[in-house]
């Protein structure tokens, strides 16, 4: 299998690869550049519009009500059924 792949040789060890030449790091960007570059990416960014945030929030906070509601229901349920079980 390994052969076929092109891993080893027909003798059965593995083929002698080089490894090509490593990538260099890139140079560190100073404080300045970095300001600029993050005001040019949050440029480009598509920002919500008020309408949008609210209604977002709002969804957001009646989905927590509901799985709030949802586990504490579970909790009471499961917690019943262990209090009859053991005749408490």
């Amino acid at each position: 299998m390994l052969q076929r792949q092109g891993e080893l040789g027909p003798d059965g060890e593995p083929l002698r690869t080089r490894r090509g030449p490593q990538a260099r790091a890139k140079e560190r960007t100073g404080p300045v550049e970095f300001y600029r570059e993050v005001r040019s990416e949050l440029r480009k960014v598509a920002w919500p519009t008020r309408s949008e945030t609210i209604n977002y929030s709002i969804i957001t906070i009646i989905t927590l009500i509901v799985f709030t509601i949802l586990i504490f229901g579970i909790d009471w349920v499961f917690a019943e059924a262990v209090l009859k079980l053991f005749n408490v």
